[in-house]
């Protein structure tokens, strides 16, 4: 374990997850509907993307935001050590602190964004994996993804409240577990289902929800793949 690789990652993650609160806020609108132009509360302009800290003037400092990725990258740096899995993930976990931020506010996965997390995450690695001549484990990491793929499928046609956007999100995250190993997969497979499930039922309890109320999946389906690759 490398003390300034940790802190190296950490404070990557960080600095780019400061940029995360104003393209969030621009996203995070129904589907269907073009990225916001305006404020959602002080309808005052917002026509650049670029910009660090909270989306507008008239919002809060988004902490958790650069908190949470700050966290993340360290526990990714101290588990993955120097690899190219690291150098990969690293990006991809500001990308998804930014999907988990959009479908927290609208339950919404953008279809750019997942495949962004594709194009950064599978492509690299499939690579890397052919030229370290390791086809096995490129076969795995296809197996995985379209097991994630079936598994998610299946259950979003049954009406179990998933969106196709969590199930492109899902064979992507399976690529990346199948790349780490079975163990890994297997975590984040389950791991999002005991996030959201007591969620649902404490939710229920306090009558913040009711039965036909759905949950974003997309924020747990990310924490089961950090999951799956620190135990993994």
């Amino acid at each position: 374990m490398s003390l300034p690789l940790i802190v190296g990652a950490a404070v990557f993650g960080g600095a780019s997850a400061a940029f995360v609160p104003r393209i969030a806020h621009r996203l995070a609108v129904p589907r269907g509907t073009p990225a916001r132009t305006a404020c959602a509360h002080c309808a005052k302009p917002m026509l650049d993307w670029v910009r660090a800290g909270a989306p507008c003037s008239c919002s809060r400092q988004p902490l958790w935001t650069v908190g949470a990725a700050a966290l993340v990258a360290s526990l990714l740096g101290a588990v993955l050590g120097e690899s190219l899995l690291l150098l990969i993930v690293l990006p991809a976990s500001v990308l998804a602190v930014l999907l988990a931020a959009v479908d927290m506010r609208c339950q919404r996965l953008p279809d750019p964004l997942v495949a962004a997390l594709a194009l950064i995450t599978a492509v690299p690695l499939g690579a890397g994996a052919v030229l370290a001549g390791e086809p096995a484990r490129l076969l795995r990491a296809v197996a995985a993804a379209g097991v994630c793929f079936s598994a998610y499928l299946m259950i979003a046609l049954i009406g179990r409240g998933l969106g196709l956007g969590d199930v492109k999100l899902a064979a992507v995250l399976g690529f990346v577990l199948g790349y780490a190993g079975w163990p890994a997969v297997l975590a984040g497979l389950i791991v999002p289902h005991l996030i959201n499930g007591p969620l649902a039922v404490v939710l229920l309890v306090t009558r913040r929800a009711h039965r036909r109320s759905t949950l974003p999946l997309g924020p747990a389906l990310l924490t089961g793949a950090l999951v799956g690759l620190v135990v993994g």
